[in-house]
């Protein structure tokens, strides 16, 4: 089969490989879309050691079951694969299971390729009016979906419901769509890039700022530096919510003596519940977070420039996802 592999920092080969091999209880899928992450970025700048080279990269994905008693079934695929034993699982939290594996990080190869593996228990079938390409958003979509669950969980009922989302990506712009399919009308994007600031307005209705010193009671940062984690510190209103989800750097920003006299409440967020999952597959096919038609479709055999084209900033839409048969 064909695949993108991770050969080295900034440094991507399109070639065959072995075709993936269903493992016991496990359908072979052929990936009909693959989306790039800022986690496939992280790796591919030599950023993430948990992903070393060589390796397919790739975990937003969907596809056809091919084989077996469910051969033809049209899925989107929840990467993250867990124990479903331990207390986080027997919890429904499963995002913090000790033993989670997640594709695209060893011992699981990613979906930058024609095929791939998964469990049932990680498979959604996506009804025939939704595109693949839609559904391979299941899993950005996610991340969001449970950041902001949680923020909206964590903050006092009687607060005005107010919302500033740091960064215009993927994983920003869905957190702009979940906030308001959960009813939070008053969202901002935060977003300095000028192509991806007009693409967000003019293309997905958002409301964009370059800069912004106008607080909220719930802040996103989808982007996870030290400025932007000093920008959530300080605009947070007192007694909000700051749901950290960006994965940008691991040091400083937050100023901690206001957060504490304020009473703010900070939240670290990794990934998404299977439920989680399932609720936001089931938001994209009754089409309650849009019509999700702000990606850029490419070639596999392209991914190579893809990359380099997000890594130069030149990609004004928040995703681009790559068909592995063209």
């Amino acid at each position: 089969m064909k695949a993108l592999i991770y050969d080295g920092i900034e440094t991507l080969g399109y070639r065959d490989v072995p075709k993936a091999e269903a493992r016991d209880s496990e359908h072979l899928i052929r990936i009909m879309a693959s989306g790039i992450c800022g986690s496939d970025m992280h790796a591919y700048l030599g950023h993430d050691d948990r992903r070393p080279a060589p390796l397919i990269l790739g975990h937003e994905a969907a596809g056809i079951i091919e084989g077996g008693p469910d051969d033809g079934r049209r899925v989107t695929i929840n990467p993250l694969v867990t124990c479903g034993s331990c207390a986080a699982c027997v919890a429904g939290r499963e995002n913090l299971c000790p033993h989670r594996q997640i594709i695209s990080m060893p011992p699981r190869e990613g979906a930058f390729a024609q095929y791939v593996t998964m469990p049932d228990s990680n498979l959604v079938t996506v009804p025939d009016h939704v595109p693949l390409t839609k559904a391979a958003l299941a899993e950005p979509l996610a991340v969001s979906w449970h950041a902001v669950r949680l923020a909206l969980e964590a903050i006092h009922p009687k607060m005005e419901r107010t919302a500033l989302v740091i960064g215009g990506g993927a994983i920003g712009l869905a957190a702009a769509l979940a906030l308001r399919a959960m009813g939070v009308e008053d969202v901002t994007i935060a977003e300095p890039n000028d192509k991806r600031s007009a693409f967000l307005a003019e293309r997905c209705g958002q409301t964009v700022t370059d800069k912004t010193t106008q607080p909220a009671a719930i802040v996103i940062d989808a982007v996870g530096y030290a400025a932007t984690r000093a920008l959530a510190s300080a605009i947070t209103n007192p007694g909000g919510v700051i749901a950290h989800v960006g994965l940008g750097e691991d040091a400083s920003g937050l100023d901690i003596r206001r957060m504490t006299l304020q009473e703010i409440t900070f939240i670290g967020t990794y990934t998404y519940t299977a439920q989680d999952f399932r609720d936001t597959a089931q938001a994209i096919f009754e089409n309650r977070l849009g019509p999700l038609d702000w990606i850029e479709e490419r070639a596999l055999s392209d991914g190579a420039q893809a990359f380099r084209d997000l890594r130069s900033g030149a990609v004004a839409s928040p995703k681009i996802v790559l068909d592995p048969w063209s």
